[in-house]
């Protein structure tokens, strides 16, 4: 990673070129005298020396070895630097940071569902959140074997795990398998407290651990999207009646669709209705000429108004709007 300059370099230094890794051994190289470390935010540097944690600094700087961080050292209080003879020890850096991992299931996971013999095959997706927790079980259980430990280690193996994990927390108290975004909150607080129990045994925590969508076969999809489409057909009258109480318990003050919607009925029955009293109109005058003994029809003379729907005939034997007959 080139961490390092070369073997014999007076500046001993993690640059992070690496993108997410949580831990950088620097080992087996020659610190001199004149040698400097340089610790930058978010790091911690950990000398060992024989395998052994001789000290650990966490304040960010640059520090003069000889002076700053010798004295300091368990067992190398009074090391002397001399022409020939350089320290030898191990320099772990550790990143400190939170770090942000997204993740997704391999495969589907066929979870068992009513009237699916086989199962219903899903797929999940999300992130979580890991850091070091504990610097000495990190270095007993990783540094002494690893150089290097990064977010890609700590994802697979959660992703080893996270099938079976997925399947027992769906599982619990009965829950809608069509519908687990609805309780993907609860699904993913039981899955980071048992994650976080495991890596923890590694000197790591995981300290958020989120679902951010369930992914469904596409026929389940179409029945979910089929199944909605029914259901709002079916509520629509209900919807409608609704929006227009609301609307006129507002002085007809409503917005957007309800309103459109709203206004739209009420202008259908206002013209049903001057239809209907246009209609009651002519019946009525037709009803009084033949009282006063007059025909109600004279010269082959039709209604003034169309029967079906209310437009003034002027005389005319067919209505033209509708083209009902009139005579």
């Amino acid at each position: 990673m080139g961490f390092l300059k070369n073997q014999f370099s007076s500046v001993i230094e993690w640059n992070e070129n690496g993108a997410g890794v949580l831990f950088y051994k620097f080992q087996n190289q020659e610190i001199k005298k004149g040698s400097r470390l340089i610790i930058r935010p978010g790091q911690d540097a950990i000398f060992l020396y024989n395998g052994r944690v001789e000290g650990i600094f966490e304040e960010d700087g640059d520090y003069d070895i000889e002076s700053d961080i010798i004295p300091f050292l368990t067992t190398l209080k009074s090391f002397k630097f001399g022409f020939s003879t350089p320290l030898r020890a191990e320099v772990l850096f550790i990143n400190t940071k939170e770090l942000l991992v997204k993740w997704g299931t391999k495969n589907a996971i066929n979870l068992p569902a009513p009237g699916l013999p086989g199962g219903m095959p899903i797929r999940a997706f999300g992130a979580f959140n890991c850091r070091v927790a504990a610097h000495d079980v990190l270095i007993e259980k990783l540094a002494g074997i690893r150089q290097t430990y990064t977010v890609g280690d700590v994802k697979e193996r959660i992703i080893a795990s996270l099938d079976q994990l997925l399947m027992s927390w769906i599982s619990k108290e009965g829950r809608d398998m069509f519908n687990l975004q609805a309780d993907a909150r609860n699904i993913a607080k039981g899955i980071e407290s048992e994650l976080d129990a495991d890596m923890r045994t590694l000197g790591i925590a995981i300290s958020g651990f989120t679902i951010e969508s369930f992914s469904y076969p596409e026929e389940i999809r179409k029945m979910q999207e089929k199944a909605a489409a029914q259901s709002m057909v079916g509520d629509m009258n209900k919807y409608t009646q609704m929006a227009a109480a609301d609307s006129i318990g507002k002085g007809g003050s409503g917005t957007g669709m309800a309103a459109d919607m709203v206004g739209l009925q009420m202008g259908m029955a206002i013209g049903q209705q001057m239809v209907n009293q246009m209609n009651m109109g002519g019946a009525n005058a037709a009803g009084q000429g033949q009282q006063m003994g007059q025909p109600a029809a004279q010269g082959g003379q039709g209604p003034k108004f169309c029967p079906n729907c209310g437009t003034p005939t002027t005389g005319s034997k067919f209505c033209g709007n509708c083209g009902n007959q009139l005579l």
